[in-house]
């Protein structure tokens, strides 16, 4: 924090222009000094002062022009020097880079501390922007709410990490040592590793006991990276570490556990991971899966649908009833599919019910239900007892047996609309292995409405991805016309920087989706098979997976050998 003799100009401009009296600013700023916030701040969160006032007689008197913060484009920030402590810790905000030179958005001109400091820490000179503080605030606030990617373990000194709150934790977790001083290393080394997992948008961790070695793993855009290897011995109580965070019992080692931690990284933001123990040969296997809440916001247009494809799911979408089907793997963005749509439908209009195995994500506007079966609550008992309390839309979890079938097929034909998942590699397998399930052709072919099969593929990194030359004998195998190569394609591949994995950075959906059409009906009331009806459904211009992936890959978003190794089956 600024030195307090850093705020006497700022005061004395309060007082000398009537925003406050002299004893009211001079107990803001013992207020401020007492929970080590800017003054400035202090005064603009606790509405004591105007703060685009403030901002104007601040621009009057220092001689800075007011810049407006709406109008700034958010990707000219360096990431690399968005601290977040730092810039909560001054108020003030890194905005862009001129050549060596770095320009701070700040509200107060006289927080001289935050100029010096952040000069300090980039290496460069810097220069003040003056902007209104609640500007500044908002604009703060949705940067590091909205971009879990802009932690930084930088951001914590040993001690903090050893601090970092678990939300669900209790002080009677400490009778099992893992809290005492002699495991504070443990508790170090693993909210490290959470951290750098949040930080590098990791979705999984892996904690993996063997024999003489110890193994930890991230899933980064779907692929796991050894991330570090600590001592075999240190297993048990890595693993008691990691148990008594997510309020499992600790002396519980021979059957499986889940678990739920909320770990709270700063006063405004926290970050969910569900965690699934394992007992192996050589120990407990430990699985840390983030629950990123941002997905249920993410918005259509951002999933990677074509915008025909995108026309479709929105129309069912809008069918007061009948049953739309997420299919693939798992990990293939079947959830994130779902919970976009469930945010399209969200509205005060409709009653929205959802029976998940478990709740990932929590929706405010939504009814949802976590299954427990050891309690007798499975899918079906859940979707009846929906079906009692009048709802307009259901989400199943997942259609595993033929009861959860037969009851949301019901629903779909009783004016319901009815969204749910399957495991099959394609759109055509879903109405065989619903078929297999002993659900009759006429029920499918009466109710189904609209089929999604999907796969995520990794995005080539646009800072170094390069032009990729593919004869055209092996792009005709691979699925392009002969018309789309004479044309000509620009393809790339992934070549490898500092701003990612690989060659890659983040990923993107590729879809198949399948209308339910007279065609295919007629296929599926005579037993057809799902070759007749994948042929029929290219027949109607539907697009299969690999050809999505195709055309991802010739827009220069993925590569081709990332849509063959997604693609593949």
């Amino acid at each position: 924090m600024a030195p307090a003799s850093s705020f006497h100009g700022l005061l004395d401009l309060i007082v000398r222009h009537q925003l406050l009296s002299e004893s009211a600013a001079q107990q803001a700023l013992a207020a401020s000094n007492s929970e080590k916030r800017p003054f400035l701040s202090h005064l603009v969160e606790n509405k004591l002062i105007d703060s685009k006032l403030t901002a104007q007689i601040c621009s009057r008197e220092f001689g800075i022009p007011l810049f407006d913060l709406e109008m700034f484009d958010h990707g000219q920030l360096p990431t690399d020097l968005l601290n977040e402590k730092r810039v909560n810790k001054h108020s003030a905000l890194p905005l862009y880079v001129r050549g060596n030179r770095l320009y701070i958005a700040i509200g107060d001109p006289t927080n001289i501390a935050a100029l010096e400091e952040f000069q300090f820490n980039a290496g460069m000179r810097t220069e003040a922007i003056l902007v209104c503080e609640h500007q500044l605030q908002e604009t703060i606030n949705r940067i590091f709410e909205s971009d879990s990617s802009a932690l930084s373990l930088d951001d914590f000194d040993e001690q903090e990490l050893a601090d970092i709150d678990v939300d669900n934790s209790t002080p009677s977790d400490s009778h099992d040592g893992a809290g005492d001083k002699d495991d504070q290393p443990i508790v170090i080394y693993i909210n490290k590793l959470l951290m750098d997992a949040i930080r590098k948008g990791a979705s999984d961790l892996h904690f993996e006991p063997y024999e003489k070695t110890y193994r930890v793993r991230f899933r980064i855009d779907g692929i796991l990276h050894e991330m570090g290897s600590p001592p075999a011995y240190l297993a048990s109580r890595l693993a008691a570490r990691i148990k008594v965070m997510s309020k499992m019992d600790i002396a519980e080692k021979r059957i499986p556990q889940d678990g739920r931690i909320k770990l709270k990284v700063s006063k405004k933001k926290s970050i969910d991971f569900r965690v699934s123990s394992l007992p192996t040969l050589f120990g407990e296997k430990m699985v840390l899966r983030i629950l990123d809440s941002s997905i249920a916001m993410m918005g259509i247009d951002s999933l990677g649908y074509e915008p025909d494809q995108k026309d479709l799911y929105m129309h069912y979408l809008d069918q007061p009833q009948g049953m739309i089907l997420v299919t693939g793997p798992t990990g293939s963005g079947k959830t994130v599919s779902l919970y976009t749509g469930l945010n399209i439908l969200n509205t005060t209009e409709r009653n929205i019910s959802t029976a998940e195995d478990p709740v990932e994500i929590n929706l405010t506007g939504v009814n949802q239900v976590h299954i427990n079966t050891k309690a007798g609550l499975d899918f079906s008992k859940a979707l009846r007892a929906f079906l009692r309390q009048d709802p307009d839309v259901v989400m199943v979890g997942e259609i595993r047996d033929l009861e959860t079938a037969e009851i949301a097929i019901k629903a779909a034909q009783t004016g319901h609309l009815v969204l749910s998942t399957l495991h099959t590699n394609s759109a055509a397998e879903t109405i065989t292995r619903l078929v297999n399930m002993g659900v009759p052709g006429y029920n499918i072919a009466s109710s189904v409405t609209l089929i999604i099969a999907q796969r995520l593929a990794r995005r080539l990194c646009e800072h170094c991805k390069r032009p990729d030359s593919v004869p055209d004998e092996q792009l005709l195998e691979l699925g392009f016309k002969q018309h789309q190569i004479d044309q000509g394609l620009s393809l790339f591949k992934p070549h490898g920087c500092d701003k990612c994995s690989s060659g890659y950075k983040g990923r993107v959906g590729i879809y198949e989706t399948m209308p339910m059409s007279d065609t295919i009906g007629r296929i599926i009331m005579d037993n057809g098979n799902s070759l007749q009806i994948a042929d029929a459904a290219a027949a109607d211009g539907v697009k299969n997976l690999r050809q999505s992936g195709l055309i991802k890959a010739a827009q220069g978003i993925t590569s081709l050998a990332e849509v063959s190794r997604v693609t593949s089956f």
